[in-house]
């Protein structure tokens, strides 16, 4: 019976190629708030402004979102079960809405704005108290945050319809200002001034 043959020793150079390449030099290839050249059929100037806007709605959008799973989770009184679901329903549909906010910067060509500091220096959407709030201050808070993203998404696409980047447009009108819409039209629900009557004994 033939010997198989032995493994040949490790070498140094073997050991060096398993191991990870970690230790290096970092680089950044796009700038912050330049584009790309892509064949859009868009000119540069619009693509530019879209994407300004853009990352304006972006990062409103995830402190929208953040701000729905604040109140998600300190969300307090007798309407917490129902409103812990839907403040959690809502956040799934923001988180959507800041991927495909986020896609269409960077199909333009740009850079989407991705970390927590840098949506912090952006966003127009008041900072709430670390604390808990009651929640007609909850959902006010959220009404008003909602506002602000509908009525900037609003000029924005139509900026962008007069540009010729009817992408963006579609964008910000079929799925930002219908999901704001909507869920507006939920929380507000939760505002109304109706009274709890008891049954009679």
């Amino acid at each position: 019976m033939a010997k198989k043959p032995s493994a040949a020793p490790m070498t140094d150079a073997a050991t060096d190629a398993a191991q990870p390449n970690y230790k290096i030099e970092y680089r950044e290839i796009q700038p912050f708030g330049t584009l790309k050249d892509l064949p859009l059929g868009l000119e540069s100037n619009a693509r530019a402004a879209s994407v300004d806007a853009l990352n304006q709605v972006l990062a409103d959008t995830m402190t929208l979102r953040d701000l729905y799973k604040k109140h998600h989770w300190q969300m307090s009184g007798a309407t917490f079960y129902q409103l812990h679901l839907l403040l959690d329903k809502h956040y799934e549909a923001q988180a959507e809405l800041v991927d495909s906010i986020a896609e269409r910067v960077m199909t333009l060509g740009g850079l989407s704005l991705a970390m927590a500091p840098d949506v912090a220096d952006a966003t127009r959407i008041p900072r709430p108290p670390k604390g808990r709030e009651d929640v007609p201050t909850q959902l006010a808070r959220l009404l008003e945050a909602h506002e602000l993203i509908l009525r900037y998404a609003r000029d924005a696409a139509e900026a962008a319809a007069d540009a010729g980047d009817s992408g963006t447009d579609d964008l910000l009108i079929s799925e930002v200002v219908r999901t704001n819409e909507l869920q507006v039209w939920f929380i507000a629900e939760h505002l109304a001034e109706t009274n709890l009557t008891r049954g009679q004994a």
